[in-house]
């Protein structure tokens, strides 16, 4: 649809919206146009995260294929699984933790991954989960055992 605005070259809708400045026209269902500024107050950058991050890990999570390079720009591949539209890596160390583990406790379903270290020098335990307890008071600690 064309409109002609008097003493001017035909415009079309698009045109006359966009230079409407009560247009908004993410509200308006149109063409979604955002500033500079806007764009980046709304800007999270890809992040991959690491499993190790999560208190309690379920070990039939889906794992998928990621390729990245170093900062030295080397070409490597790393397993990461999705949770909650969130990417958490999967160090190669966790997955022959798990094996292990699996080996003497095949019914496992959950497990924790403890992590010290950064960088290439990071290190990964895993261990079966364990659901929190509730604490125990400092007399219950000292007390004797009853027989």
């Amino acid at each position: 649809m064309n409109i002609e605005i008097e003493g001017s070259n035909e415009m079309t809708e698009q045109e006359c919206r966009l230079m409407d400045i009560d247009y908004n026209p993410i509200k308006d269902g149109g063409n979604t146009m955002a500033s500079l500024k806007d764009e980046a107050i709304s800007y999270e950058p890809k992040t991959t995260l690491n499993i190790a991050d999560l208190n309690k890990i379920p070990l039939s999570l889906e794992l998928k294929d990621g390729n990245a390079k170093t900062k030295e720009g080397e070409e490597f591949t790393y397993k990461y699984a999705v949770i909650d539209d969130k990417e958490y890596r999967v160090a190669g160390t966790i997955i022959g933790g798990i094996k292990a583990i699996l080996e003497k406790m095949p019914n496992l379903e959950f497990v924790s991954v403890l992590k010290s270290g950064a960088g290439r020098d990071t290190r990964y335990q895993v261990i079966p989960y364990q659901e929190p307890q509730q604490p125990i008071t400092k007399a219950e600690a000292i007390a004797p055992q009853s027989q």
